[in-house]
């Protein structure tokens, strides 16, 4: 398997998602997984082989597409429609390629296992 592709148009909140606004720290697309920087309050991406300790646990789902310094709206949890093709019911996993979401089987030796979250439709993810 592979890590997730969302369709940046289709990367769409629901009503009862928990979101907050803020900057990116990093460059991301619709649908990256992102984690709140201590040191300046940016957003950057969340990484699950990641040297920054930080950075092995994602807070946040990127609702829109920027670069530093850029306004970023993110969902902190709660569902979000992705428009990848997602099993509905399984588990999904911090990607160790930068911002994105895996299975459980993509995980490697030494990597960090972060679940993010469960599909509950072929294009609805859920994450905590």
């Amino acid at each position: 398997m592979s890590d997730l592709s969302p369709t940046a148009a289709d990367v769409i909140a629901d009503a009862s998602a928990v979101t907050e606004h803020g900057y990116f720290g990093s460059t991301a697309v619709p649908g990256d997984m992102l984690y709140k920087d201590s040191s300046d309050g940016l957003w950057k991406l969340a990484d699950n082989d990641s040297a920054t300790s930080a950075a092995k646990t994602p807070q946040a789902m990127a609702l829109n597409g920027g670069v530093s310094g850029q306004p970023v709206k993110v969902a902190k949890s709660g569902p979000v429609s992705m428009g990848a093709i997602l099993t509905a019911g399984a588990s999904y996993y911090l990607s160790s390629t930068a911002g994105k979401i895996c299975p459980l089987a993509d995980i490697g030796t030494g990597e960090t296992a972060t679940f993010i979250g469960i599909a509950h439709a072929d294009e609805e993810f859920e994450f905590t």
